[in-house]
Parts: structure tokens; sequence; C-alpha cells
């Protein structure tokens, strides 16, 4: 993480806890009505509650710093910057070339002389004949004389 999100992070909690605790200490509007009907001063239910007091203001101002840091954190979430990638990020990639199939039969065209890197056409193989009663047909060279 990026140390501008640290702080402001830090910030955003700070200011969380502090609008916790101003609220939680501020007497409440609704204390003033019930004085109000009770015999107290009645303008005070309907009127102006004259000019704002410290805790008041500083949670105002505490929720206006609570407001900035969420967008300031929410800005630098979703637009990071592009930097330190992976190993990978780095490497180019070549066409991989075609292989050449290796076809029982055919020499590769590094084991046929006089040709220099050359490649012979590829020659499918025929598959072995079978004989009609299934039997496999055993070369002559591996049969055992009789």
């Amino acid at each position: 993480m990026n140390i501008a999100f640290n702080i402001i992070l830090l910030l955003h909690v700070v200011a969380a806890i502090g609008i916790i605790v101003l609220v939680l200490l501020q007497h409440g509007k609704g204390a003033d009505m019930g004085a109000a009907f009770g015999g107290g001063s009645a303008g005070s239910l309907f009127g102006a509650s004259g000019s704002a007091n410290f805790m008041s203001r500083l949670t105002g101002i505490l929720a206006t710093v609570f407001f900035l840091t969420s967008l300031s954190m929410a800005y630098l979430a979703t637009h990071k910057p592009k930097g330190g990638g992976g190993v990978m990020d780095s490497v180019t990639t070549v066409p991989a070339t075609p292989a050449t199939p290796v076809v029982p039969g055919v020499p590769s065209p590094a084991a046929i002389p006089g040709q220099s890197g050359a490649v012979a056409p590829a020659v499918p193989a025929a598959p072995p004949a079978q004989p009609a009663n299934g039997a496999a047909e055993v070369p002559k060279s591996t049969q055992i004389p009789k």
C-alpha cells in the first residue's frame, strides 16, 4: 500500500472516532422541547438556537474531514498507479514455429546429407496391413527358424 493512503486512512479513523465522541457528548435539541412544555422558555422550541457552540462547530469540521477522506480513499483505491509489475510483464512473446512431425521411416532434415535445413515433406505412415483372419503378421527378421 501507498504511504498517502495510510495517512488518509489514519485521518479517516480519527475523524470517525471524533465525530462519534462529539455527537454523544452534545446536548440534543430534543431536551429543550421537554423544557418548553414544562414551563421553560417556549421561544427555544421554535426560535433560533443562537450561535453554534465550540462542540457543534468541531463536529461540522470533523464531518467535512471525514467526507473528504472518504472521497480521497475511494479515488486512491480505484486509480492505482501502474508501477512495479510482475516478472512476466517484461517477457516478450515469440510466435511459435510449427514443429515438424516425426514420421516413422522418414529421415529428419538434419539426417539427410547434402540438405541444409530444408524440410522434407511429411509423408503419412501407412498402417501395417492386417491379414483377414485378424492375426498380426510377424516380420521375417523376427521369425524363429525351424
